[in-house]
């Protein structure tokens, strides 16, 4: 395994991270237990979850992931050997079942203090927002629009503030963005900068072959404010396997059991993963890893979040940490990113 540490921290973090936000959906408490001790077997010391988990959000299921993670803490006595990311569900639709008051100081202690009881522990090592609370770029569009009508007003020192007196509690030690743009990251590390407030570490946005826009502004941001980017989705719900293209994907994958997470299935996505997929072989290789380990030579990564519903996707995943991909190897993905630029946003 390869490590690195959060920026500004000296908290050492795997390079690989376990993504586990299909456990008490797709996957069973059991078939979590697994995924964790092969992970801490293979070096991965990095574990992210959500309040939000799993995947698709219920009521029902609300919170399952962490009380899987917590449960697990509690039979093995692992907590010490991970770092614990999670986060507080932002405002919207699919999260009314949770709350609908953002990040209120309310919010946070509510979210913050739930975590912690289901997750068993007593701290969260990164806690993270998990989208932003005003209008701003959704999934699937590649331009933000403008809502004169929006009624966010600007919260950002506020929130701050309120995180400022959570961590200085002991429940949580550093703090993060999810689902952020260039414009709401600024501002958080402006507030943070002037006002000698919790500095966000991380930003957790989705990046893959098929999804590079944290490429543009925000890579430039990652560079001089040293905010590292935890890299969510980068096999696009297994897009990038190849399976689906192939005709080998099981009954019970992603695409398959929730049709309507389409984002990395239009016409010039499923191109782009063709030409992909022709690269990979031309060069011998697994598309899956060399589609990891482009996400891991990043030089703007702090961690790539792995995902799998069996042991052996998450071995053959957490290996792609071993592969370097030569420099014809990247000339030819820039070539199809150039051609099918970011056709999954």
């Amino acid at each position: 395994m390869k490590y690195t540490t959060l920026p500004n921290t000296d908290i050492k973090v795997s390079k690989i991270c376990l993504g586990t936000m299909t456990w008490g959906n797709q996957n069973t408490q059991e078939e979590g237990f697994a995924q964790m001790d092969m992970a801490i077997d293979k070096g991965v010391n990095f574990f992210d979850v959500a309040e939000l988990y799993p995947v698709p959000a219920t009521a029902e299921t609300y919170a399952e992931t962490e009380r899987i993670i917590g449960n697990w803490f509690k039979k093995t006595g692992n907590r010490d050997k991970v770092v614990l990311a999670t986060k507080i569900a932002g405002p919207g639709d699919y999260t009314a079942h949770i709350r609908t008051t953002g990040f209120s100081k309310g919010a946070l202690n509510e979210a913050i203090d739930n975590s912690l009881k289901r997750l068993q522990t007593d701290y969260i090592d990164l806690y993270q927002l998990h989208w932003p609370e005003r209008e701003t770029k959704l999934f699937g569009h590649r331009d933000y629009v403008h809502n004169p009508n929006d009624t966010w007003e600007d919260n950002f020192n506020e929130i701050l503030h309120n995180l400022d007196t959570i961590i200085k509690s002991g429940k949580i030690r550093q703090v993060g963005i999810s689902n952020e743009g260039a414009w709401g990251t600024m501002r958080y590390l402006e507030e943070a900068k002037y006002n000698n407030l919790p500095r966000m570490v991380t930003i957790q946005n989705a990046y893959s072959l098929l999804c590079r826009p944290f490429d543009g502004e925000l890579a430039e941001i990652a560079h001089r404010e040293n905010i590292g980017l935890l890299a969510y989705s980068p096999m696009a719900f297994g897009v990038l396997s190849g399976k689906y293209i192939k005709g080998t994907a099981a009954d019970n994958a992603r695409l398959k059991l929730f049709p309507r997470f389409a984002r990395y299935s239009s016409e010039h996505a499923t191109e782009a993963t063709k030409r992909y997929l022709k690269i990979a072989e031309d060069h011998n290789m697994n598309l899956a890893q060399m589609a990891l380990a482009f996400v891991n030579e990043r030089p703007f990564l702090t961690s790539n979040i792995i995902g799998a519903t069996n042991l052996e996707q998450l071995e053959e995943n957490i290996d792609s940490i071993n592969i370097s991909l030569s420099e014809d190897i990247i000339k030819a993905i820039d070539n199809v990113h150039n051609a099918i630029p970011n056709p999954a946003p």
